[in-house]
């Protein structure tokens, strides 16, 4: 069901010498937020914003810079505006819930220069009851044909030193440990080196987005984007003295200027979200709802689902994704597996589907099952090296195709792209249809490495675009994509839906292989109220071997094995991997049990507590069935959390099997201390849960 209100009224301000008495103002539904807009007197645009009444966002002036043209951001009048108010509901078809209500004002502004060339620009504002989002509109015009924008000048200058949690603004990667500082002790080109990233760039003191922070007096905010197309992406440059935040595009090597585009054209949303409490922080909708609609219609080919998979054992060394070549590039020879490592064979493959098939679980990722992985890294040209439709002599894909759909189980595709982009673009609808052909609806990208064409970031123009096209490219051919070292989420699932999860964090696989301890027990605490506000997270949850001993002495999760089952719930994703070896579920079968029954696709979720950086509890409730899993993790210190049932159905009573840490449980000193406790529990009823250092509670609360 979808309803629609919309009131509009329109002001006309025709003003050469604009001042304070035009003033736009513009509050959010209930109140709670307000912007107001207006010109200096020599032209410059600002706004500010107040949060319940408090000024959180002063004066903060906006404009661009370009390429063989005058700024824009001076000699600017308003020429009118108008404001508008929506409020309809909107259905997710897949997704944290199933209705999102899409409920704001607008206020649109034009804009006109006052002198020659007398360029438009118009500026338009949403105001939520959680936050804020504006853009730039570029109308058609006589003269202004096409930009070259050499840098955006967005403000947000703050009045407080903010308590922050922040990665450095790279312009290739999002794989940095959070930072928790005050906003003016931020330094982001600390972090310009790091022993364990493939590459990282960081040419200002700028941080990623999004970038949350928490004052003093609880007033909780996170800065970001939406609607995220044919532009670079930006990071946020600190001026530790002012506590202003100004846009700093991410750009190029290959010419001088960071965003091309031709007139007309609006640009991403600038976001703020603006709370009372972390836990609304994570309820907002505000980032998918500045996205547009649906534009494929049914998507119900894909399916949301739990998978397992070839993956997890490459990263401890059990297995590896190459097969193995002969030192000719061109030509190659089976021997018979040549070091005997490879870890995408049919046999192995059938393991996993074998496993998930009795196990509840819809999915087998399989990586290293073609050719290309000696070569696939390291190489200044890796154009050329993959090859995404022909197989290693040891992976049978009829085979292991028609296995899996004996057994009910989807196969996975993975086409690990080595930041070779023009391979892959060329590449793509051959990959794309032999993925049609098989019946394969998910697949997995990578793009580990310097991209290629030399002198693009990740994050820059054009691999914003390169991202962008192939979701649009895949969903011709009913693919849906789980995008690693990708462009951040901006909410883009609502508008491309086959657009499921990525990477975009430091993910688990850190822990297997980085030399500087993994990832701390505060580190999902601080994702659930950062990076998880962009969107779904393929974080691969479910180490049950906390320790690596059999493989890397040196490594370890540091988590509970209780947190990694709360894991599931907390950290969204359509997809969820069961990411461990087969061997160590079937060791813990009580533990995995949990894991069968999880569900991945929500009609509801509520955030119960949290305090970012701290800890966190989520409740999400199963489509379909009304099944209930509760999840809830913290950091380093242990903790006890109260939890009021006041979320189930009424005169309904529900089995609930609690997954908790045991009384000596430590994330590093005991980590598999493990009870489990299933009782009745209804509407009303209260429990409180014992988390231990590092450690989480998971629970399944299920219709009698």
């Amino acid at each position: 069901m979808r309803r629609i209100g919309i009131v509009m009224m329109v002001l006309s301000l025709w003003s050469c010498n604009p001042s304070e008495g035009h003033r736009l103002d513009v509050s959010s539904p209930e109140n709670k937020i307000n912007v107001s807009f207006n010109v200096t007197e020599d032209g410059r645009p600002y706004y500010l914003t107040k949060f319940e009444g408090q000024v959180v966002i002063d004066t903060s002036y906006l404009g661009f810079e370009f390429k063989d043209a005058a700024a824009l951001g001076k000699n600017l009048a308003i020429k009118n505006s108008k404001i508008a108010t929506v409020n309809d509901t909107w259905q997710m078809p897949w997704g944290e819930q199933l209705d999102v209500v899409n409920n704001y004002t607008e206020l649109s502004v034009e804009l006109q220069e006052t002198a020659a060339p007398n360029r438009l620009l118009n500026v338009v504002f949403r105001v939520f009851d959680d936050g804020v989002g504006f853009r730039y509109e570029f109308p058609e015009q006589e003269g202004f044909d096409s930009v070259e924008i050499t840098e955006e000048h967005t403000q947000f200058n703050l009045t407080k030193d903010y308590k922050t949690f922040w990665i450095p603004g790279d312009w290739d990667i999002y794989e940095h440990l959070y930072n928790t500082t005050k906003l003016s002790e931020i330094n982001a080109l600390d972090y310009a080196n790091h022993n364990d990233l493939a590459q990282t760039y960081i040419p200002v003191n700028a941080v990623n987005t999004p970038v949350t922070m928490v004052s003093d007096d609880g007033l909780h905010l996170s800065f970001h984007e939406a609607a995220l197309v044919d532009y670079s992406g930006m990071t946020l440059k600190i001026d530790t003295e002012t506590f202003n935040l100004e846009c700093h595009l991410v750009g190029s090597k290959n010419h001088p200027y960071k965003v091309k585009r031709n007139v007309p054209f609006h640009t991403p949303w600038r976001t703020i979200q603006m709370t009372n409490n972390a836990p609304e922080l994570i309820e907002s909708n505000l980032i998918v709802n500045l996205n547009e609609p649906n534009k494929l219609g049914d998507v119900s080919w894909f399916k949301p689902m739990k998978y397992t998979g070839v993956w997890w054992e490459m990263h401890l060394g059990k297995s590896s994704w190459d097969y193995g070549m002969t030192q000719n590039m061109s030509t190659w020879t089976d021997t018979g597996g040549a070091h005997g490592k490879h870890g995408a064979t049919t046999e192995n493959v059938k393991r996993f589907i074998d496993f998930s098939a009795k196990n509840n679980i819809g999915g087998v990722l399989v990586e290293g099952w073609n050719t290309g992985w000696e070569h696939w890294i390291g190489f200044e040209d890796r154009e050329g090296v993959f090859d995404f439709v022909t197989t290693y002599p040891d992976y049978d894909i009829d085979e292991v195709v028609r296995y899996g759909k004996e057994k009910g189980v989807d196969i996975i595709m993975h086409h690990e792209t080595s930041a070779a982009t023009e391979t892959y673009t060329k590449q793509q609808d051959t990959a794309f249809a032999l993925m049609k052909k098989y019946g394969m609806h998910t697949v997995k990208t990578g793009y580990v490495g310097k991209i290629l064409p030399k002198g693009e970031y990740h994050h820059g123009q054009y691999m914003v675009n390169h991202y962008n096209n192939t979701v649009e490219k895949a969903a011709t051919y009913e693919v849906a994509i789980n995008a690693h070292e990708p462009i951040k989420a901006t909410g883009l699932r609502r508008t491309y839906p086959n657009t499921i999860s990525r990477e975009g964090l430091r993910g688990q696989e850190f822990n297997a292989w980085s030399s500087d301890g993994g990832n701390p027990p505060e580190h999902l605490p601080i994702v659930a109220f950062t990076r998880m506000l962009a969107g779904p997270i393929d974080f691969t949850p479910g180490i049950f071997n906390i320790k690596f001993d059999a493989y890397k002495k040196d490594n370890q999760v540091n988590t509970t094995i209780a947190q990694q089952l709360a894991l599931y719930v907390v950290i969204y994703s359509p997809i969820q991997m069961a990411a461990d070896l087969v061997e160590h579920y079937e060791a813990n079968p009580e533990a995995f049990q949990f894991i069968k029954d999880v569900g991945v696709d929500w009609e509801t979720s509520k955030v119960l507590n949290g305090e970012v950086g701290d800890y966190v509890t989520i409740a999400r409730k199963e489509r379909e069935t009304g099944h209930w899993f509760l999840g809830s993790i913290t950091d380093e210190n242990e903790r006890s959390l109260t939890i009021q049932f006041d979320f189930l159905d009424d005169n309904q009573e529900y089995t609930a099997n609690i997954y908790k840490d045991g009384q000596d449980a430590h994330w590093n000193d005991n980590p598999l201390a493990l009870e489990i406790e299933t009782r009745v529990i209804e509407k009303g009823d209260e429990l409180t849960l014992n988390l231990a250092p590092g450690g989480g509670t998971a629970i399944s609360i299920l219709k009698k």
